[in-house]
């Protein structure tokens, strides 16, 4: 006799709480960063969370491949992650390669070169995957109670997810990175007021590509954004940015070099030269969407990664959609 979707549910449930101990690395445009936690159920409890800057999207930017010596970097770089998660007990681990490595024509190359040294296969996700991936970090798997935009802003693109309780999720991905931006319109540091202007314009019109959606909340993510929050001493506090605190961050900007900002406001040099464009993206964020204020969140794709770990073992990747909508502790 077939078993009932509540049977199954109960099943997934009681399996979930169960904890295991699991580990992603996110290959991304700016860094290559590990995570390291035990899985209970909703919650993610961290073991090691930590990066390095390779700059991977920059690469590919300036040639369309990684080459040979920033191959060799990667690849060790995720070799040496992999065998501190097993060293700390992870029995189920997974890399994500994410932009740089969606356009590098030398990613199979990389891939190849990872399973090798490693025995770890590295997942080049899709847009949609890796928004998917950042829904369910950002909620930690949670039914939602009201509709929601969830955008991950990366060095090279920026992925989008409206999800809400009476909506599949629905993805997309665009062209728009604090990385690709700076490289697009940025010849002085600072930035002048014209290059401002240019990497603005450049925002405004790409987010209309963007999902639509009437959201009762909209959360970012990623590095860039976690780095915008340090600018204004307000927004440390609570993790948000409003149009005031925008406006007090591009001064910030203005006010010095990237290498200056660095120190300043303890971030690295490579990440303060982005910084002006993360806060322009972050600003076409809040005007795409009439609001008044956004929330900042630390979770993201690694976090999404390691309950689908945790839930669904090596089939994470063909339940994903199931997974972003939610489910009951």
């Amino acid at each position: 006799m077939a078993r009932s979707a509540s049977s199954r549910t109960d099943r997934v449930d009681r399996a979930a709480t169960a904890p295991i101990v699991a580990a992603t690395v996110d290959a991304g445009s700016n860094s290559v960063h590990l995570l390291v936690a035990v899985v209970r159920s909703h919650r993610i409890e961290p073991l090691v969370d930590e990066s390095v800057f390779l700059g991977l999207g920059a690469a590919v930017d300036e040639r369309g491949y990684l080459g040979e010596d920033l191959r060799s970097e990667l690849v060790a770089t995720l070799r040496d992650y992999g065998d501190r998660a097993r060293h700390l007990g992870a029995t189920r681990i997974a890399f994500v390669g994410t932009e740089p490595l969606r356009r590098a024509s030398d990613a199979s190359r990389v891939a190849h070169a990872v399973w090798r040294d490693s025995r770890i296969p590295l997942h080049v996700v899709s847009h949609e995957e890796e928004a998917l991936l950042t829904l369910l970090g950002v909620t930690t798997g949670r039914l939602l109670s009201g509709e929601i935009v969830v955008i991950d802003v990366g060095g090279g693109s920026s992925e989008f997810v409206v999800a809400g309780p009476s909506r599949g999720p629905i993805a997309a991905g665009l062209p728009l990175g604090s990385a690709r931006l700076t490289t697009q319109f940025a010849r002085h540091d600072p930035p002048s007021k014209g290059e401002l202007e240019a990497m603005r314009r450049e925002a405004r019109a790409l987010v209309t590509h963007a999902p639509d959606a009437r959201p009762t909340e909209v959360i970012v993510v990623g590095g860039t954004a976690s780095n915008v929050v340090r600018l204004v001493p307000g927004a440390i506090l609570d993790g948000a940015m409003t149009p005031k605190r925008v406006r007090e961050a591009f001064a910030a900007l203005r006010a010095a070099p990237a290498e200056e900002a660095a120190s300043h406001f303890a971030v690295r040099v490579a990440r303060a030269r982005i910084l002006p464009a993360g806060t322009v993206i972050v600003s076409a964020i809040m005007e795409r969407y009439d609001v008044k204020r956004i929330r900042i969140s630390d979770a993201g794709i690694r976090e999404g990664t390691i309950l689908a770990l945790g839930h669904e073992g090596r089939a994470w990747r063909d339940r994903l959609a199931r997974l972003a909508q939610g489910w009951r502790r």
